[in-house]
């Protein structure tokens, strides 16, 4: 039996902020380390590599922060699965290594839970649903 609702339960907004964590602190390390990210855009042969960075720091920072506070949030967590498995592809291939196998898998279950968001939307705290409310009150005393 579901004991949850999805309308009133905390457990979605506690799962887009645990999501969210690894974008933004992901972000937060390329901002303190620019040249290290740049660095290793450029190791793996991507060209742009300060472009890239930046559209990384954008994507985490403003993605990862949207998604927490459920922000347009099917949307921007689609926007982040793609950017998961890209990165995984882009940075993270050479699965004879361990270390970088594990990053791979990271990323792929990143998303998988992502595409769970775009599924069953923000829930019931997120501002998202708070737009929703006010724009079925407004219907109603439209009518």
């Amino acid at each position: 039996m579901n004991t949850t609702n999805a309308n009133t339960s905390v457990i979605p907004a506690i799962g887009r902020v645990l999501l969210a964590t690894i974008f933004v602190f992901s972000a937060l390390g390329k901002i303190a380390a620019p040249s290290a990210t740049i660095g290793y855009i450029q190791s793996v042969g991507l060209p742009f590599a300060t472009a890239g960075l930046i559209a990384a720091i954008a994507i985490e920072l403003g993605g990862g922060l949207m998604l927490a506070l459920g922000i347009k949030t099917r949307l921007v967590a689609a926007g982040l699965a793609v950017f998961s498995i890209v990165t995984a592809l882009a940075f993270h291939h050479a699965i004879g290594d361990q270390n970088q196998l594990i990053h791979l898998l990271k990323n792929f279950a990143m998303a998988g839970g992502l595409l769970q968001v775009v599924a069953f939307g923000a829930g019931a705290y997120s501002i998202d649903q708070r737009l929703a409310q006010q724009a079925r009150i407004g219907t109603r005393q439209a009518a």
